[in-house]
């Protein structure tokens, strides 16, 4: 084992600096005049064919190798291909930008997705491993009996990863399209070709070996440009310990910006327009038939008048894009007036905790960050993707010592994210608020083409305005290399971090979400006597029908990826963490009490979820659905109240009910004591 262990560091020692050669070269490329695209190209397609060539090497037909890598997978390089799991298109492309966006408040997700860690090493993972089965519906199924259980597991284990799986094949979309040039919708396909190639071929063995690959790739992307903008505006390549010398230049920023004129105006038309959009929805269908005769009456003033001829395509794109039913005119003008408040609402200040423009506020947002620290700390030791990689270690020991290692390897991410969003938040208050309009840098240009970026002169005076400019939080990370005018070869470095970001965690999704059909449907309730030839054939036909239905709803962009991320962990949580604490730990949880928590937990949560989150559903037909939120928590939360009731369920329904088994509490027992030396 030590001599395995030696050979592959030796092994991967060898690829990072071949790595890092490959960036030099085509850094000196670029200098002597090669082309940006084709530097694109090299990035795109050099990633994609060697973590295909991993999975053709890794290919197997055992399955314990498909579905847990054989249990031959040590700490440490678990804990790598963990941390590569784990560390999302959300973690890589989301954080910093919501960072960005929320300042403080936006800590809640470092403190709860590191949080959970520390819930796993203690309460799942090396009971979990000491179990030593293939996937999480075999622990419920042993531990309540019965199918049921494994069944319901199933349901929720299917639910949280495509959740989760959208999230990351929108990422790829995104840069897909950006790095190449590709048309959004397919940028996904070409990218879910690279995710599956490895998922296909190898299982969780091609799986885990790619994405100590991968870890190496998003690590040197994210960490090099926030360095480069470190040295360049503090002197030292140390983003980590020297961001703290930009924030309080930030925050001298923020006070020019709040007390800017033109701000105050700005923000005051977005609310106006705000307000007349609100009474344009209470007044349809009337309103519709109004705003059609009002803009043909303007458009024939301006024409009379000679106006000029930008304001008069204006208005004529205006009436061409009103929608044509007053339900698509109730939702284009819903979106509409979302974002004209948003932008018009106060500026938050990055430091400040908790903001509100009363006391009401302020607690509300001080709620919404203790539940979302909650929900992210529970959803991270339920994801099912993420505790099947402690069935892999060879022992209850190194599964501990793995999570250690997982740790470690995710820390050296998230104390950079913040300074990402610190350097990025300087740079834009700086350089870009209060340019010229006429003459504003290429990248917002090309980020407003893929509908990340957008620039609105709403007071039309020529000059930007932090409220005239809508950023996307997913495009912080994937445009700072062209925010801060690094050289193109630093744009395909953090573009091919995403992609590795993205890839390695679907990989793990997809095996999962397939490992549950296949092995917990299919093998051990449908076809106990299938042969390892049919379980492997159904498993890799199931992850290409899932894989293809993930991209098409990933097509829809149906919201930005951290939010689609949290709704999988609040679905996580409160389906999969009752049952399996109280499975582990309270030998009187019963049968009944499991299933109707898990299920009463996750209806509640999805529920809550969806109508808080949504007033409407246009691509699948469904309108009228939104409600005001409970106690004001949002929908990145929703698991708060899914939580709660799986435990009180299980509690009520396993007290009042017969207990289980004495096989049952032996089998908790074992489980509950193990040998930790093994």
């Amino acid at each position: 084992m030590r001599n395995s262990t030696v050979q592959l560091r030796r092994y991967y020692g060898l690829y990072t600096g071949s790595f890092l050669s490959f960036l030099l070269a085509l850094g000196i490329l670029e200098y002597f005049g090669f082309p940006s695209r084709w530097i694109g190209y090299i990035f795109l397609l050099l990633t994609i064919v060697l973590y295909a060539t991993i999975g053709v090497m890794a290919r197997t037909s055992n399955v314990a190798e498909y579905y847990v890598a054989g249990r031959r997978i040590p700490a440490m390089f678990n804990g790598m291909a963990t941390g590569a799991d784990w560390m999302s298109a959300a973690s890589f492309i989301g954080l910093a930008g919501t960072l960005f966006l929320t300042g403080y408040q936006g800590l809640a997700y470092v403190m709860g997705w590191t949080g959970g860690f520390v819930l796993v090493a203690l309460l799942l993972a090396p009971y979990l491993r000491r179990f030593g089965q293939y996937t999480i519906p075999d622990f419920l199924s042993a531990r309540y009996g019965g199918s049921v259980a494994r069944l319901v597991g199933v349901s929720a284990t299917v639910l949280a990863s495509f959740v989760y799986v959208v999230a990351q094949i929108y990422g790829v979309g995104l840069i897909t399209s950006r790095l190449v040039g590709l048309q959004f919708e397919i940028g996904v396909f070409v990218g879910l070709a690279g995710i599956l190639v490895c998922s296909l071929l190898g299982g969780m063995r091609a799986v885990t070996w790619t994405q100590v690959v991968q870890y190496l790739v998003l690590i040197v992307a994210y960490a090099t440009p926030v360095a480069i903008l470190s040295y360049t505006m503090t002197g030292v390549p140390v983003p980590q310990i020297m961001y703290g010398q930009v924030l309080p230049k930030i925050d001298l920023l923020e006070d020019k910006i709040t007390h800017d004129p033109a701000e105050i105006e700005a923000r005051r038309l977005y609310l106006e327009r705000a307000d007349t959009l609100s009474a344009l929805i209470t007044g349809l269908p009337e309103s519709l038939a109004e705003e059609k005769r009002d803009l043909s009456v303007r458009i024939d003033q301006l024409k009379n008048r000679e106006a000029r001829i930008p304001d008069l395509i204006a208005l004529e794109r205006q009436r061409r894009e009103l929608p044509k039913t007053p339900d698509a005119a109730h939702d284009y003008w819903d979106s509409q007036m979302r974002h004209d408040a948003r932008q018009g609402s106060a500026l938050i200040r990055h430091l400040e905790p908790y903001p509100g423009k009363d006391e009401g506020a302020k607690n509300s947002a001080r709620l919404n960050f203790v539940t979302l620290v909650f929900c992210l700390m529970l959803g991270t030791a339920s994801l099912p993707h993420v505790l099947m990689r402690y069935y892999t270690t060879p022992s209850v020991r190194e599964a501990r010592s793995s999570v250690f290692w997982s740790l470690l390897f995710i820390l050296a991410f998230y104390v950079t994210a913040p300074a990402y969003a610190v350097f990025a938040k300087y740079e834009i208050y700086s350089n870009l608020i209060g340019s010229s309009i006429a003459e504003l840098p290429s990248w917002v240009g090309a980020w407003s083409r893929i509908g990340l970026v957008s620039i609105e002169d709403i007071n039309h005076d020529g000059i930007l305005q932090l409220a005239e400019l809508s950023l996307n939080p997913d495009v912080i990370v994937l445009a700072m290399p062209e925010i801060a005018g690094l050289p193109y070869v630093i744009s395909g470095l953090v573009a091919a971090g995403a992609l590795a970001a993205a890839l390695s965690t679907a990989d793990g999704l997809l095996l999962t979400i397939a490992g549950a059909f296949s092995h917990d449907v299919y093998y051990k309730v449908l076809r106990p006597n299938a042969t390892t030839q049919w379980r492997l054939i159904v498993s890799k036909t199931l992850l290409l029908i899932v894989a293809v239905l993930a991209a098409i709803v990933a097509s829809q962009k149906p919201a930005s990826i951290l939010s689609m991320v949290a709704w999988a962990f609040s679905l996580a949580g409160a389906a999969f963490f009752p049952a399996l604490v109280l499975g582990i730990f309270w030998k009187r949880a019963n049968k009944a009490g499991a299933v109707s928590g898990m299920v009463l937990g996750l209806l509640v949560t999805l529920y809550y979820l969806v109508r808080v989150q949504f007033n409407s559903i246009p691509w699948l037909g469904i309108r009228d659905i939104g409600m005001e939120p409970w106690l004001g928590i949002e929908s990145t939360s929703a698991g708060i109240w899914g939580v709660v009731v799986g435990f009180v369920t299980i509690f009520v329904v396993s007290l009042f009910g017969e207990p289980p088994s004495p096989e049952t509490q032996n089998f908790v027992e074992s489980v509950r004591s193990p040998d930790f030396s093994r």
